[in-house]
């Protein structure tokens, strides 16, 4: 481990490389990979998997009280 942390830039290179880094610690191994990253302006992944229209819309309005979080319809404007 504290040769890992001496050469983290290196072993991090490695990674980087497509080399499999193994650091092993008190019997426990783990392993170090790099991943790609989106590049700029992809949309990211959807958290949402479905949201209600009346959300997207924004017809609903919420308040915190002494209960929690309280949902309800948003007021028409006048």
């Amino acid at each position: 481990m504290a040769e890992a942390r001496a050469r983290f830039g290196d072993l991090l290179d490695q990674a980087e490389q497509g080399a499999t880094v193994i650091i092993e610690r008190k019997g426990m191994r783990f392993t170090l990979e790099a991943q790609q990253r989106k590049p700029q302006g992809e949309p990211p992944d959807r958290f949402f998997e479905f949201v209600d229209p009346a959300v997207m819309s924004g017809n609903w309005t919420w308040t915190a009280g002494s209960r929690g979080l309280r949902f309800r319809p948003r007021r028409g404007r006048r």
